[in-house]
């Protein structure tokens, strides 16, 4: 079951939450833009329901909310940040303004960051640049959740990659995608439900596929065993090893690339189950299409790689091809008409945060 809530008093609740802990308006704002974004998208893996997540850091001190940026080394179209441990968000913000700026400047800017934490849905920052005018690219690593080809131990994140390419009478190219068959926030979300998840999103401590998404969160949490397997699925017959590959990719670009953590090293837990700093990197990229080509040619070309996908012949029962990012459109606009679909359980807990914060709730 699911309740429907304004995304208005739902952001207004959520900044409110970020701002209980002694933070700016505007760094709160970011963060509660971000989730509610994710939930307006279609995303809930990556919406509110991750809020006690972040509460629950600035507690125990795995995020530090007062932290702030600290820029290492920079060039003229290069940067590495470190981000002191902070929120997730906010580090991202900055760095991605400090890419957009580096791009318009010199025609492209690249920003690692290292010693952040989680910063939400990878395509909020390549939409920042997107909206910019520019071509952006936003991929961060993650906690170990999936297991490599071949492999039963959890040692990669889920190392999302977001692309936003602009277009003229279509809609922007928007792609937001994990390098592994799902997030874990969408084994939350069979497991709050109560229901089978399909069979190759993940294995078991003995590396057998399994349709618990419980026993995939338990095993995640004790590190026994088993994890989510890599884009493309279970083997060398679905090409998992490619999936796994491009983790590899997302962890030297934000990892090794600036100095920071990769792999197993992205946690927030230490050797002896310890609160410590998750110590997750980010990297972002912005280039000004226009230092290669007029931007009247880059998006008509847009618009014709689209059209053609669009155009192109259709499986049977299939009624239209879609192009990414734009089923998210589609529900952005359903959502800011009609409301945010909440599942039960997030509610309730979102109320029981607002208590425990001292927040009205409101919704």
């Amino acid at each position: 079951m699911s309740i429907i809530v304004n995304d208005q008093k739902l952001l207004r609740f959520v900044q409110e939450v970020f701002q209980s802990f002694g933070i700016s308006a505007e760094k709160a704002f970011i963060c509660a833009d971000n989730l509610v974004l994710a939930d307006l998208r279609g995303i809930p893996s990556h919406g509110v329901a991750r809020l006690k997540r972040y509460v629950d850091g600035m507690v125990n001190g795995t995020i530090l909310p007062y932290a702030e940026p600290v820029v290492v080394r920079e060039a003229l179209s290069t940067a590495t940040i470190d981000g002191q441990a902070g929120l997730g968000q906010v580090i991202a913000h900055f760095a991605t303004r400090m890419a957009i700026a580096k791009a318009k400047q010199n025609g492209v800017g690249v920003v690692t960051v290292r010693n952040s934490n989680h910063y939400g849905i990878a395509g909020y920052y390549s939409q920042m640049m997107l909206e910019e005018g520019l071509l952006g690219l936003s991929m961060t690593n993650s906690a170990p959740l999936v297991v490599p080809t071949f492999g039963v131990e959890m040692i990669i994140g889920t190392n999302p990659i977001s692309l936003t390419a602009p277009a003229r009478r279509n809609r922007p190219f928007f792609l937001d995608m994990a390098t592994s068959v799902v997030p874990r926030g969408k084994l939350e979300v069979y497991e709050r439900l109560e229901k089978p998840m399909p069979e190759g999103w993940a294995v078991d401590a003995g590396g057998r596929v399994t349709t618990s998404a419980a026993e995939v969160l338990r095993n995640m949490i004790s590190r026994s065993g088993g994890g989510i397997l890599p884009l493309g699925g279970e083997g060398e017959l679905f090409s998992g090893y490619k999936g796994y590959g491009m983790a590899v990719l997302v962890d030297i670009l934000c990892g090794v690339l600036s100095g920071g953590a990769y792999g197993d090293m992205v946690d927030s837990k230490g050797p002896s189950g310890e609160n410590q700093p998750a110590q997750v990197a980010h990297f972002f990229m912005a280039i000004n299409i226009e230092n290669f080509v007029e931007m009247e040619v880059f998006q008509d070309k847009m618009d014709d790689l689209i059209d053609r996908l669009k155009a192109s012949a259709r499986a049977e029962d299939a009624s239209r091809i879609f192009i990414h990012g734009e089923k998210e459109y589609e529900l952005y606009e359903k959502h800011k008409k009609e409301g945010v679909p909440l599942q039960e359980k997030v509610y309730d807990t979102l109320k029981s945060i607002g208590a425990q914060r001292g927040v009205d709730f409101g919704l």
